[in-house]
């Protein structure tokens, strides 16, 4: 499969981990928060809480998923103390925001995180004024990636042509159901610990390691140069 951008007039992008690297070490800081909430949850040591948070994050698509399922948690209040975490580990990020801003058409983000958290990301990021929109876990009615319902709700709120659209993402199971619905697809291999779950080659149309590299790229091209 090869990756045509002259066919897009949306790019939608994931947030954690496509925005910015891994290496910060930003969603570090959720994970160990996650196991915290879970190990007090339940009363348990760090080592049950982490297999129970990846049990769900695997099962249920989010570990808020899991919990919501099982223990009929309170959604806010997992999300806001997961999230209490320190943005000073991210830069600002102006190279990206330009190729943002380049990109024709609109932008979108479309993550398993919540508004408010991911509203202090962009900021961080100095990524404030480079989207048109966003999809977040609560307009999901907290049914995430990868479930369909996400994004058919993704584009019936944005009222765009998935078949003009791209879909940016570093985790590859959020992939399938995209392209199932006939978006472009963009896989970004951070080398991450979860990224090639439930990896579908045929629903991946571009895989790539660095976006603002990438982005670079198509600048330069004739398609959007």
């Amino acid at each position: 499969m090869v990756f045509d951008p002259s066919r897009v007039d949306c790019w939608i992008f994931d947030l954690d981990y496509t925005l910015y690297p891994p290496a910060c070490g930003l969603f570090g800081q959720i994970d160990r928060r996650m196991g915290l909430f879970i190990a007090n949850l339940l009363s348990c040591d760090a080592q049950e809480a982490r297999r129970v948070q990846k049990m769900y994050f695997h099962d249920h698509g989010t570990t808020l998923a899991g919990l919501m399922h099982y223990h009929a948690i309170d959604p806010r209040e997992f999300l806001d103390f997961v999230h209490d975490v320190d943005m000073s580990l991210l830069a600002q990020a102006p190279r990206l925001a330009d190729r943002l801003q380049a990109l024709p058409g609109r932008r979108l983000i479309f993550t398993n995180g919540d508004k408010p958290y991911a509203d202090k990301v962009l900021a961080a990021l100095g990524l404030t004024d480079c989207f048109e929109g966003m999809w977040d876990v609560i307009a999901m009615d907290y049914r995430p990636k990868p479930e369909p319902s996400a994004y058919h709700g993704l584009i019936e709120a944005f009222g765009f042509d998935p078949e003009r659209a791209v879909f940016v993402e570093d985790s590859a199971r959020n992939l399938a159901p995209a392209k199932a619905l006939g978006m472009q697809t963009v896989w970004i291999d951070c080398a991450s610990d979860w990224g090639d779950r439930a990896k579908d080659d045929a629903a991946i149309d571009l895989v790539i390691d660095d976006l603002p590299q990438w982005l670079d790229t198509l600048a330069a091209g004739p398609a959007l140069g």
